[in-house]
């Protein structure tokens, strides 16, 4: 089971940036996929899941509005669409998996350090 994470780097802020999340291993088709961040000296932060069929997506409230969480199970790609980007949106995003919305996450990836700043 992997999870690797991409389209990390660094932007100004109002920027955008896309992150992919590429899994292999496991039916990627039959997870929920998160997204979780972590600042710099900070803890992890839950940033979106979405249900195994792509239709049920939530948000943490600091990024409704602003990014957008899409899979294609047929490429087993996870994305994370980020726009208006702001500096306190910089930290290290992982992506994980889960069987359903009441389990923890079983697999992360290694992250990719996004960086918000002019």
């Amino acid at each position: 089971v992997q999870l690797v994470e991409s389209g990390g780097g660094l932007v100004q802020p109002g920027g955008s940036l896309r992150l992919s999340c590429q899994a292999s291993g496991f039916t990627f088709s039959s997870y929920f996929m998160g997204w979780v961040r972590q600042a710099p000296g900070k803890g992890l932060e839950w940033v979106s899941d979405i249900s195994s069929s792509g239709v049920n997506i939530g948000y943490t409230d600091s990024v409704k509005g602003r990014f957008t969480t899409s899979r294609d199970n047929v490429k087993n790609t996870l994305y994370l669409q980020m726009n208006n980007l702001k500096p306190e949106d910089t930290g290290l995003y992982f992506c994980a998996n889960r069987p359903d919305i009441a389990s923890v996450y079983l697999t992360w990836g290694q992250g990719t350090q996004v960086t918000v700043s002019s």
